[in-house]
């Protein structure tokens, strides 16, 4: 199969200079070394009275090398034949070594590519619609790939370079090859009967990448991550409808994961018209009451959804005794949450200052955020001039004690650690567990593995750039809403099943068959319905609460033909 030079990707070329390089060393080399050799037979010849012409020192190079050896030309000295010793080894390695390598490089190989390059789709098929076109592979869109399978939602990975299209074929993902710059590209991929166009490339490239599908499609949505803020508005000047700033939007994600010590609630997202908050159960009159106590206690008609330890989704029991270190996930409006505040807030206790450890972009952002809303804190950083002079920053090590102690450990009310080195990240989870056990630890992940590690070494709740970032791109998309509780733990709406009826709602064994928590409704207004006030005629859309193990039991049970 023939490819243009102009589909050539960045690495086919090199690839290309370095074997062409290789073959013109080798051909100097092997020329040289028959050169040299017959110029040292000429000379032992002559020493012996010999006279040859370059000709016949050219062919007994040949011969000898190639280990034919016809005999016609041979020496009478020793120092003769052990010349003859070493052009011929020299010879076997060549023929066994040398010459194998090149016919492998240079014949072998580039078959076996054209034959890799033939496995590679370069378009889509014509009756595939309503996917969603990802232009490149990282954690996020990974991420995303996951929930749209199980949302059964097809994808589509664009790439530009064949071999890394046969890998992710080989990995079970429906991938596509062509040049990211070309509208030829988004048509064959099927952009104008697409869903969305994702794109977490480097900002320049993005900004390629939403100018080109805005060229081939005016109605198909567009998301894009952006890596510098100045990016935001040259993105959605090229066509972009959304554009995801992770290293802001996760900064803010964890830095309203911080509870403090006072009662206060604090939103994280929302679900239709409704409010999603954490309350740390600490510091409240909730301690010691059972699930049902508190949920009667709740002067306001906020709803408790679940409660949370450590990471960990607690059965939602009646007689479940609420404890130091749980986190309560209620949903209500915005005055239901006020009214929370103001039952169970405590006015005359100061916060305490939140420790950022980690002046880095995500750093700087979770500075920003209690900036904003007049928060107390300190960043701990060993590169100050990483960080605004308008920030409050500490220049130190975190895993030293004494600046630690200094930032004003022994008084904070929470640890916000946001450096992207999980290794790092896990020790100063433990090392900040170990001195201050009571102490709320929010913690960033870079890769998902890492996840449960950190709720190990101690973190009340973690978050990542996948997490993050896929939730926002999905939601954009408008199939379902999702609300990233912690890493792992996730709200989300499916439609609601014919087979399940209200009565059943509260039945135990939808759990146990899926690890599913059924926690309320959305009715057709978007309305919060909790789980004894539906009717099977007035919800439209089901809240659960799990992972991504249980969103698939739960869709393969209950949603199997939707």
């Amino acid at each position: 199969m023939y490819y243009p030079a102009s589909e050539l990707t960045e690495a086919q070329t090199r690839r290309k200079r370095r074997r062409l390089r290789l073959m013109l060393w080798l051909a100097i080399g092997s020329i040289a070394m028959v050169a040299v050799y017959s110029a040292i037979f000429l000379l032992l010849m002559h020493r012996e009275g010999q006279t040859h012409t370059w000709a016949s020192a050219l062919y007994w190079t040949i011969t000898t090398m190639s280990t034919l050896g016809y005999g016609d030309v041979t020496f009478a000295s020793s120092a003769g034949r052990l010349f003859s010793i070493v052009v011929l080894a020299s010879g076997i390695l060549l023929i066994l070594i040398v010459l194998p390598f090149m016919f492998i490089q240079f014949v072998v190989a580039p078959w076996m590519e054209e034959r890799e390059r033939a496995r590679v789709s370069r378009r889509v098929p014509e009756m595939l619609s309503g996917h969603i076109v990802l232009v490149g592979i990282d954690t996020v869109t990974q991420t995303l790939i996951a929930r749209a399978k199980r949302a059964k939602t097809p994808t589509v990975v664009l790439v530009d370079d064949p071999f890394e299209a046969v890998r992710l074929k080989d990995e079970g993902y429906q991938a596509m090859v062509g040049p990211l710059d070309s509208p030829m590209t988004y048509r064959r991929a099927g952009v104008d009967r697409a869903v969305m166009v994702v794109s977490t490339q480097a900002d320049t490239t993005n900004t390629n990448v939403a100018f080109t599908v805005r060229a081939v499609s005016e109605d198909v949505t567009i998301a894009v991550t952006a890596d510098k803020k100045p990016s935001v508005d040259v993105l959605q000047l090229a066509g972009a409808d959304q554009v995801v700033q992770l290293s802001s939007t996760l900064g803010i994600g964890l830095a309203s994961r911080v509870l403090g010590t006072t009662g206060r609630c604090h939103v994280i997202d929302s679900l239709g018209k409704t409010l999603v908050a954490e309350a740390a159960v600490q510091g409240t009159s909730l301690i010691g009451m059972t699930l049902q106590q508190a949920q009667h206690h709740i002067e306001s008609r906020a709803k408790i959804l679940a409660v949370m330890q450590r990471g960990r989704l607690l059965r939602l029991e009646a007689e479940q005794r609420l404890e130091d270190g749980m986190i309560l996930i209620i949903a209500g409006s915005r005055h239901e949450l006020d009214n929370y505040d103001s039952q169970f807030q405590n006015p005359q206790k100061l916060e305490g200052p939140v420790l950022v450890l980690g002046g880095g972009r995500v750093g700087r952002a979770v500075a920003e955020t209690f900036e904003q809303s007049q928060a107390a804190y300190t960043i701990v950083e060993q590169v100050v001039s990483r960080v605004p002079s308008h920030l409050d920053v500490i220049e130190g090590d975190a895993a030293d004690f004494d600046v630690l102690a200094t930032a004003g450990l022994n008084d904070a009310s929470g640890v916000v650690i946001t450096t992207h080195d999980d290794d790092l990240n896990v020790y100063l989870t433990l090392y900040c567990r170990r001195l201050r056990p009571e102490l709320q630890i929010i913690s960033r992940a870079t890769s998902e593995h890492n996840v449960a590690t950190l709720y190990r070494a101690g973190a009340d709740s973690v978050l990542s750039y996948a997490a993050i970032g896929a939730t926002a791109m999905w939601n954009k998309l408008g199939r379902s809403h999702r609300v990233v509780i912690a890493e792992g733990s996730e709200l989300f709406t499916v439609p609601m099943p014919s087979s399940i009826s209200a009565s059943r709602l509260k039945d135990q064994r939808i759990y146990e068959l899926t690890g599913c928590h059924i926690v309320g409704a959305l009715d057709a207004n978007n309305e919060l319905l909790g789980t004894a006030e539906v009717a099977a005629a007035q919800a439209s859309q089901l809240i659960l609460l799990g992972d991504r193990h249980s969103e698939r039991k739960f869709r393969k049970i209950y949603l199997k033909n939707r």
